[in-house]
């Protein structure tokens, strides 16, 4: 038995894990890679046709995105699931695949232009429209077959719609393991989605730490908040711009809208339109209105009995044509306008951004996780220009981090999930998912628990039976940005930035510190900045 890393090591995206069992390869996720320290997606560093089942714990992109390139280089297996993720598959990996030969085809105009070789994409829309041939669907609960000697269960995870935390259990020559794979774990509490279920014991843990290192922070009321930025925004005439993940982020949005109009919280503009500019977004919320029985929190189930729209409001617009997105940015009425992606690197988003990061009475409100070296994270940073579409913009609009609205468990809910593994007690803990700068230190923290713990590298590879390393990995080359910044930063600032990532980082790991030593460190920096204030 092999468990080797092929993704998320030390990284936040990109999930992809490997089980050799039984002579059989078992792919848990084979997601897309995003941000500066990520690898290339073009690059599988296995054989797709040796993989014989893949398991896909959710279908946001980061853990599904490269299942097409599985296909397209010659893997023939099943691709199991629960039935929700694969209804969400079949929309998203299209809308992924439409993206690719976008990029591409924009990317060869240049390169024609510049005589330079033509570019493909990773994979093609007809290549993703071959993935559910090879679907099979299960619900939580259901113990699944896998091969011999491997049986699967998947649990609710609590992220997204059909995610899951998946348990495979395992006999070779006589000898039992048990693995856990907790996917994205999701936060307590969220509107739609139950809480994460649990596994309370297995001889292995590959977990996640994208929230490892800080606390969300307490939002008294979701909607009293985010109304609160809709009304002093549409009060000035400016529009609210809503980065947001087409699938679970979009709808969570929505629900909190219809509890705003409905009790009249914003004031300056009481009939506001709210514009969903995202097909993938439209296709998806119609998935989230049918048949959820076994996925839905009591209250959404309750609201669904009444026969009340979870996501329906006067004055929300679902847009589809890029005519229709175009003219959104040509009105004048103040709105809500919510777009992919998330993370602003592709989609219609970077067109509103152009329209409006340069007004000083909009607002750009951030709802989700950036990434590193995306251009959300750049803006969330800080940054005063950008350039998209080959056009120098100013960034005058006020941009937000909702803090209090995420789908991923923060660290408080992270020690309580991996706190509850007591029979049997896990031999280790492999910690994936998280920052360069989170990972390791989200593992000491399981460490401390009791655990034997770390956070492996890329290609790491681990023999079950006797619960050693057997191969090295290794952290890979960190890419370019995609985008274009106002002007290229010297290795000095790059070393500067580097230095406040790790102080930020380092501040955040002090917090049970005593007071004596917190004002002593709060005094170091003030004399600090003091110095170098020029």
């Amino acid at each position: 038995m092999k468990l080797s890393f092929f993704g998320a090591a030390q990284c936040v995206t990109g999930s992809c894990h490997c089980l050799e069992v039984n002579g059989k390869k078992i792919l848990i996720d084979c997601g897309l890679q995003q941000g500066r320290d990520e690898i290339d997606n073009a690059v599988l560093p296995f054989n797709p046709a040796a993989v014989d089942v893949v398991l896909i714990t959710h279908a946001h992109i980061d853990h599904s995105g490269r299942v097409p390139m599985l296909i397209k280089n010659g893997f023939t297996g099943r691709i199991i699931t629960t039935r929700l993720t694969a209804d969400l598959l079949r929309i998203m990996l299209a809308d992924s695949a439409h993206i690719q030969e976008s990029d591409a085809e924009y990317q060869n105009k240049k390169n024609k232009r510049a005589g330079r070789p033509e570019v493909e994409p990773i994979y093609t829309m007809a290549e993703a429209m071959r993935v559910p041939e090879f679907l099979t669907t299960c619900e939580y609960g259901e113990e699944v077959d896998i091969c011999e000697g491997v049986t699967a269960t998947f649990i609710d995870a609590g992220h997204l719609l059909g995610s899951a935390s998946i348990r495979l259990d395992m006999t070779e020559n006589g000898e039992r393991r048990s693995i856990v794979f907790s996917g994205d774990i999701g936060n307590v509490d969220q509107p739609i989605l139950r809480n994460p279920q649990f596994f309370e014991g297995a001889d292995y843990v590959v977990m996640e730490s994208t929230y490892g290192n800080r606390d969300h922070t307490e939002v008294w009321s979701y909607t009293d908040e985010l109304a609160a930025i809709i009304d002093e925004t549409l009060g000035k005439g400016g529009n609210v711009v809503i980065p947001a993940f087409a699938v679970g982020r979009t709808q969570e949005l929505l629900y909190f809208i219809r509890e705003i109009k409905d009790q009249k919280l914003v004031k300056s503009v009481q009939d506001f339109p709210v514009y969903v500019d995202s097909p993938l977004a439209r296709s998806a919320t119609t998935i989230f209105c049918g048949d959820l029985t076994g996925y839905l929190d009591e209250e959404a189930i309750e609201l669904v009995s009444e026969g009340e729209h979870m996501f329906s409001f006067p004055g929300m617009n679902m847009t589809e044509t890029v005519e229709e997105s175009k003219l959104l940015n040509m009105d004048n009425v103040p709105k809500v306008i919510i777009s992919a992606s998330g993370m602003c690197d592709a989609g219609r988003i970077r067109h509103h951004l152009k329209h409006n990061l340069w007004k000083e009475n909009s607002a750009v409100v951030f709802v989700g996780f950036q990434s590193p070296g995306t251009l959300g994270r750049h803006l969330l940073d800080g940054a005063e220009k950008v350039k998209m579409f080959g056009e120098e913009i100013a960034v005058r609009a006020k941009i937000i981090n909702f803090q209090g609205l995420s789908s991923h468990a923060d660290r408080e809910h992270l020690i309580d999930w991996i706190g509850r593994f007591k029979a049997p007690k896990p031999q280790h803990v492999f910690v994936v998912h998280g920052d360069s700068d989170v990972a390791p230190l989200f593992a000491e923290t399981v460490q401390s628990m009791g655990f034997e713990a770390h956070a492996p590298l890329y290609t790491e590879e681990y023999d079950l039976i006797t619960c050693a390393r057997t191969a090295v990995g290794y952290m890979p080359e960190k890419k370019k940005v995609s985008f274009d910044l106002q002007k290229k930063t010297s290795d000095a600032f790059q070393k500067l930035q580097q230095a406040l990532d790790n102080l930020a980082a380092l501040v955040r790991r002090s917090r049970q510190r005593d007071n004596k030593s917190l004002h002593a460190f709060a005094e170091a920096i003030r004399q600090l900045t003091d110095k170098f204030n020029f």
